[in-house]
């Protein structure tokens, strides 16, 4: 039995965690959860407002809620050797430092996307910009989410485009907006476009151009169900892992293609 606390569980996410975990009650328990809206929510665990509060001893904590709480969180899993699942996007250069100090003394699985489609679509990227990229291919990412969506670009176009950037040689420039700019694209951009509107869960497509003929790689999320179960799929992978930084590469090596 793995023991979790659910930080965020009030949230889309922590909901759809929860729900999962439950039907999987014969593999995680939620020890805990922690929501600074736990007063206008009730809970068949014990909640808590800050992580700080918590006593309840678990196996892995999830943070499923902002980046103003992932650095409360990472503080709490080392001082207590809890493995943490860190699901939260739009982090800045110091909660990125303090995640990698810590994975110094306990076990993170960080990914700016839970979705093992997601985990495939990177890859594919990696292979297609290696090649594409070479032969004259221009690459653009768009995304979009629903109109709550508080980060734009979203974290998983940010992944994507690192891995596109670094599978064509690690030279090119990220270029968010062009409506002000007066000249031809230059083969080194590389374009990233966000749209928010609706309830959409989350589309993302990596768009390779190239003289008379497109390539696009796209994946969609019809609900947040799907990042749940790759959620509980980090836990279960980092459960008892030794201390490191992990992600979905480690966790999903069977989807290897090619180099």
């Amino acid at each position: 039995m793995i023991r979790l606390i659910l930080h965020g569980y009030v949230g889309f996410l922590g909901r759809a965690v929860r729900a999962l975990a439950e039907e999987r009650a014969d593999t995680f328990a939620i020890a805990a959860g922690v929501d600074y809206a736990k007063p206008n929510y009730t809970a068949p665990f014990p909640a808590y407002e800050r992580i700080s509060d918590c006593v309840m001893p678990a196996d892995v904590i999830i943070d499923a809620s902002s980046a103003a709480g992932v650095l409360c969180v990472v503080d709490y899993a080392v001082h207590n050797g809890t493995n943490a699942v860190i699901c939260t996007t739009g982090l800045d250069a110091a909660a990125d430092a303090l995640i990698t100090e810590a994975s110094k003394k306990i076990a993170v699985f960080r990914s700016a996307n839970m979705s093992i489609g997601i985990a495939l679509l990177n890859r594919l990227t990696k292979q297609a910009a290696r090649f594409l990229y070479d032969e004259g291919f221009d690459i653009e990412i768009i995304e979009k989410h629903h109109n709550k969506k508080a980060d734009a670009p979203s974290g998983t176009a940010l992944m994507l485009a690192e891995t596109a950037n670094a599978a064509a040689g690690g030279n090119m420039s990220y270029v968010y907006d062009r409506h002000e700019t007066r000249g031809k694209r230059d083969i080194s951009e590389l374009g990233i476009h966000s749209l928010r509107g609706g309830t959409i869960t989350g589309e993302h497509t990596v768009l390779f151009a190239g003289k008379d003929e497109v390539i696009e790689l796209t994946h969609k999320a019809m609900s947040k169900e799907l990042f749940a179960t790759g959620v509980l799929k980090a836990a279960e992978f980092i459960h008892k892992k030794p201390p490191g930084l992990y992600g979905m590469d480690d966790m999903t090596e069977h989807l290897q293609i090619g180099g």
